[in-house]
């Protein structure tokens, strides 16, 4: 199905066009033709599946089809970064070059000068992370009576991330009669909860079970010592077929450590997370982007809203504390019809977070056995997991163009090149 037939208006399609999309991803095929129908949606779907467009394009169809229009804010799309928040600005900006709607990007950790002015001229799309909206609401800076569209994006990375009283706190300040949009790429009860409160006989899209890892994701495994876990990344990096890796640490501390040890290395690496500066962070994404960085290590702020064009590989350095934010990590890769690899390093101390990420995924990791810093046999027994002997040298994922379509801030387009986000 070619975009055209979702009737989206010419303003819209020309702007598609001129990203190189014509076909759109399974998502953005069930929910467009929903949203253009004003109804509730609920939205159960991965990241990397085009779910951003999916609520963008008929967004601003929406909008255009009103003009013109009074003042206010129209729709507001909550989410849980600021990197989030910047790409799906910039994702207004592509696909809205021709409609003349106007938004703006909200988020904690800067001056809030540039926002603030963005505010007083106007604007109909209002994209913000949730305590700088709240901090701009009780300024007085933003009112939300004129609101048509309510999005909530990355539900479940808002309660991972304690951002759920927040929510709240927004929620009730919005009015009762709207349209909202829900998506979360899990279903925890506290999220099936909230998305109960705030959908109105909701229609369901639902792209990939909930908490499975996407199919075209090669996943390997190596218990290692935790100390020898730097030199095992080291001995993995040596391989020329990992292009580009996003590497995740648990700790803000731990991944400035690696970033240093594969810089005294000659790897050209860099370290991101909620300590960095806003200029720092967005430098860096750049670098690694366009080629400058081969390594990003990054805390777990980093494992969703990141973009990255033809990301070969995800490494966990460390495995996360909580279970579904492996499924959100490794899906930085094998975007957008893409194949991809993610590694993970299980040292003898994180055997329960080991467990409950393939209890959850519903499959074991394929264990490496055969390389040079293996923990001893004991340790590895502990782990259940089921053995599967083989070598293993890193390939580079086969990415053939597929036209898919495709902090923890309290206070508080880059379009993909073979499908739309």
């Amino acid at each position: 199905m070619a975009f055209k037939k979702l009737s989206i208006i010419e303003p819209i399609l020309k702007a598609v066009a001129a990203e190189g999309y014509t076909i759109p991803t399974p998502i953005q095929q069930q929910a467009i033709p929903i949203v253009l129908q004003r109804k509730d949606l609920l939205g159960c779907a991965q990241t990397g599946t085009g779910k951003t467009a999916a609520f963008a394009i008929p967004i601003l169809q929406i909008l255009h089809e009103q003009k013109p229009m009074a003042p206010g804010i129209k729709v507001l799309i909550l989410t849980p970064t600021r990197e989030l928040a910047i790409q799906i600005g910039e994702s207004f900006v592509a696909y809205g070059k021709h409609t003349g709607i106007r938004h703006t990007v909200i988020f904690g950790g800067v001056s809030q000068m540039h926002q603030t002015n963005a505010l007083r001229r106007g604007v109909d799309v209002l994209i913000a992370t949730p305590g700088r909206l709240l901090d701009l609401m009780t300024q007085g800076y933003i009112r939300l009576d004129k609101l048509q569209i309510f999005v909530l994006d990355e539900a479940d990375r808002m309660l991972d991330m304690g951002f759920i009283h927040d929510v709240k706190k927004i929620i009730a300040k919005l009015p009762p009669k709207r349209q909202t949009l829900f998506f979360s790429a899990t279903m925890p009860p506290e999220i099936q909860k909230l998305a109960n409160v705030l959908l109105t006989d909701p229609a369901k899209v639902e792209i990939t079970p909930p908490a499975t890892t996407v199919d075209r994701i090669e996943q390997s495994l190596y218990h290692v010592g935790k100390m020898e876990k730097p030199q095992l990344l080291l001995h993995l990096l040596k391989d020329k077929a990992i292009v580009s890796a996003l590497v995740f640490a648990r700790t803000k501390h731990g991944a400035d450590k690696v970033a240093r040890i594969l810089q005294q290395h000659n790897i050209r690496a860099a370290a991101i997370h909620g300590n960095k500066s806003q200029n720092a962070r967005q430098d860096a994404l750049a670098d690694f982007k366009n080629g400058n960085l081969r390594v990003l290590v990054a805390t777990d702020i980093a494992a969703r809203g990141i973009d990255i064009d033809d990301l070969t590989h995800v490494i966990n350095f460390d495995l996360p504390n909580v279970p579904e934010t492996y499924v959100h990590r490794i899906g930085r890769t094998g975007r957008a019809g893409n194949t991809g690899i993610a590694i993970s390093f299980c040292s003898a101390e994180e055997r329960d977070e080991l467990k409950d990420i393939q209890k959850l995924i519903r499959k074991n990791i394929p264990v490496i056995h055969e390389h040079d810093f293996a923990m001893n046999a004991n340790s590895v027994a502990q782990v259940p997991v089921q053995r599967q002997q083989q070598s293993f040298k890193p390939r580079r994922p086969n990415f053939q163009s597929q036209n898919t379509g495709g902090n923890h801030e309290r206070r508080g387009y880059s379009a993909q090149r073979r499908g739309m986000r």
